[in-house]
């Protein structure tokens, strides 16, 4: 095992507690040989400290290590271990979110060249089986549609503006008080931790190489406790979603904040949970659900599928499962030609005409009004009003035209907040 940190000493935990019931579900024993980290002095609570090293050498040259367990994260050495892992004939297991997303296509080719399986179950919505779902169970069937809560940092935080009506600000720092959320939290809150998660699911469930034309990424920074309420007005809950679509031309992939109805089964999935809601051609909907983070859930994840490539040692057929995965270059729907209903905030002078010159932009662009609200703001007397609107069906290409079209006008007291509705 490479690297023991909070998700690598959970692994080591759950070995010694699975103890025989592992070796009758492998029909062999799985044993730790060795466990490479930077400091030997750094406390290990529950860790047998003689399978501690700081030498990759006594990792790669132990020619008795079948497997190579990869926990360190990022992307150097970890890219480096495991290339040189598969060159040597031994099989992987990975959490690594960032080398899958960016490099997967590389590494699968490198594992099948050398007949041994390259499984990254815990890269993505930590103790969920969405990997194994989209590689096995979807197997038999075409995926259509992904749609998915796939950062618990987002989510937590989200959860905590509605329910407590904490701004942003606020609601990050509990969720980094409480370990939800890192120091740096940008990865998780701008949405770059759940597009590479989407770029993997993509890959899995509609044959998508990784990388190409970029992914259209929004964080939710820019959400006030103003939003949430107004959601909650027109029946829907904020959520930061992955969403996936394949057109059979072109594949649609997006994440962003988005309004969801507040009955699905999505807009109440809270906290630090995430959730998947797959759509097959042939089965409809499925959803998976469960802790998307954490030592123990991703230690679940990642010796599940350290028991799946032992079984296939013991077999006699390693690289079964990395030889299932196809993908193959196909085209990406522009975010301009995306199709969506939208939400609108407008924060304008209180005065008239102001409709008439937003009616106005959003008409001669094609874009229609479905539901409005007006609300004043209580701080300043004829002071500033919030406009909110929802839209039919339209273009995202229109409705930026249409925004486009009032920048820098005199009615607009701050830029609109726009906001995408998922039906789901």
């Amino acid at each position: 095992m490479l690297g023991c940190g909070t998700v690598g000493a959970s692994v080591l935990r759950l070995i010694e507690q699975g103890g025989e019931t592992l070796h009758e579900r492998v029909g062999a024993r799985v044993e730790v040989r060795r466990v490479l980290v930077r400091d030997l002095d750094k406390a290990r609570a529950g860790v047998d400290e003689t399978l501690l090293t700081t030498e990759p050498e006594s990792v790669f040259g132990d020619e008795g290590i079948d497997i190579i367990v990869e926990l360190v994260g990022g992307e150097q050495p970890a890219r480096s271990f495991i290339e040189r892992a598969l060159d040597q004939g031994k099989s992987v297991v990975t959490a690594n979110k960032l080398l899958i997303a960016t490099h997967g296509p590389e590494l699968l080719a490198r594992a099948v060249t050398a007949q041994v399986d390259l499984a990254f179950e815990g890269a993505v919505g930590g103790g969920i089986p969405i990997v194994r779902t989209l590689r096995d169970a979807f197997a038999s069937d075409r995926l259509t549609a992904v749609t998915g809560i796939l950062n618990g940092t987002s989510n937590y935080v989200l959860s905590r503006m509605l329910d407590a009506g904490l701004t942003f600000a606020d609601a990050t720092a509990e969720a980094q008080q409480l370990g939800y959320a890192e120091a740096d939290p940008s990865m998780d809150v701008d949405g770059h931790d759940a597009a590479h998660k989407l770029g993997i699911l993509a890959m899995l469930g509609f044959g998508l190489t990784p990388g190409g034309d970029p992914m259209h990424v929004e964080g939710i920074r820019a959400i006030e406790p103003v939003d949430h309420r107004f959601a909650a007005r027109f029946g829907y809950r904020i959520k930061h979603l992955v969403v996936g679509r394949d057109h059979g031309d072109s594949v649609e992939l997006r994440t962003h904040p988005a309004l969801v109805p507040e009955r699905s089964v999505l807009a109440n999935v809270n906290g630090a949970l995430n959730a998947v809601l797959l759509e097959g051609e042939a089965l409809g909907p499925s959803l998976v659900y469960g802790q998307g983070a954490g030592g123990m859930p991703t230690a679940v994840s990642v010796l599940s599928d350290v028991l799946d490539v032992a079984r296939s040692i013991a077999a006699g057929a390693p690289g079964l499962q990395t030889r299932g995965i196809r993908h193959t270059e196909r085209a990406r729907r522009a975010m301009a030609d995306v199709e969506s209903r939208y939400y609108i905030r407008f924060r304008v002078l209180d005065r008239p005409g102001v409709m008439a010159q937003i009616a106005t932009a959003l008409g001669q662009n094609e874009v229609s009004i479905e539901q409005m609200l007006q609300d004043r703001l209580p701080e300043v007397e004829g002071g500033p009003a919030d406009v909110v609107m929802l839209t039919h069906g339209a273009r995202e290409a229109a409705v930026q035209a249409a925004l486009e079209a009032l920048k820098g006008s005199a009615i607009l007291v701050q830029d609109p907040r726009l906001m995408r509705i998922q039906d789901v």
